[in-house]
Order: structure tokens, then sequence, then C-alpha cells
């Protein structure tokens, strides 16, 4: 079933780097409607429970600590074809194979630090969506 809700961080990279602005624009220009939106922190024990589906990756101890690192911006977008829409929005998670335009190919800089997270499912953007914000955080 597809859904008019995503689910985006801004990660430590992008936000270290002053491309909050930026990447707000190009979501807004995209036609999404931020119905959350917050500036926050995930402990060690955030990161590992949102990125728990990677634990047994290689990458899932380095990808914990980045995510950790820092101040993230996590957000709920509301558009069509939420989803879809946004991952298309963002670009591949390589930013040298990311399409011209793309968030990622604008604002990240490697694969491992690349600028933004954005479901992968309407399933997961619910789940992820929760993990953030409560029913009242949402509008």
């Amino acid at each position: 079933m597809t859904t008019n809700r995503t689910f985006t961080m801004i990660k430590p990279d992008a936000v270290e780097n002053g491309h909050i602005g930026g990447i707000l624009e190009k979501i807004t220009s995209a036609g999404f409607k931020i119905v959350a939106m917050k500036y926050t922190q995930l402990s060690t024990r955030d990161a590992q429970e949102f990125y728990a589906v990677h634990s047994e990756r290689p990458f899932y101890g380095e990808l914990v600590e980045f995510m950790s690192r820092g101040p993230i911006v996590a957000a709920i977008l509301e558009k069509d074809n939420a989803v879809e829409d946004f991952r298309a929005l963002i670009g591949a998670t390589n930013p040298a194979e990311a399409a011209e335009g793309t968030i990622r190919k604008l604002f990240a800089s490697n694969i491992a630090e690349n600028a933004v997270h954005g479901s992968d499912s309407d399933e997961n953007a619910a789940i992820e969506g929760a993990f953030h914000f409560s029913g009242r955080e949402i509008f």
C-alpha cells in the first residue's frame, strides 16, 4: 500500500557542513510538506536500535558511530507517492553515482557520509517516523 508520508534524517555530516537550509529548500521545492521536524542527536543506543537491521553488516559499528557523533534533523514528509519520490530526490547512496541535482550529488561527500537518510518503503517510513516522533508531534 502506497502512503503519502516518508521519513528522512539530515545526517551529522550535512549538519556539520551547514547544509540544513539547502537540503530543506530542495525538499520543499520538490513539493514535500514537512509535517514533523526536530533538531536532535542520536545516542549510541538510539543509533544501534535505529540501524539494527544492519547489525550483521561489516559497516554497522562505523554507521552507529557516525550517526551518533553530532546533531541530525529528523523529519516526516508528506506528498503523493512520498517514499518513491523522495528516494529519487535524494539520489543513489553513493554520491559519485547519484544523478545531477539530487540531494546526495549536491551535499554528500562519500558513500559513508551521504548527507541524508530516506525510508526505503512505506512500512519503514511509518516505523522510522514513529521512532523519532510521538503522534502529537506530527501535524
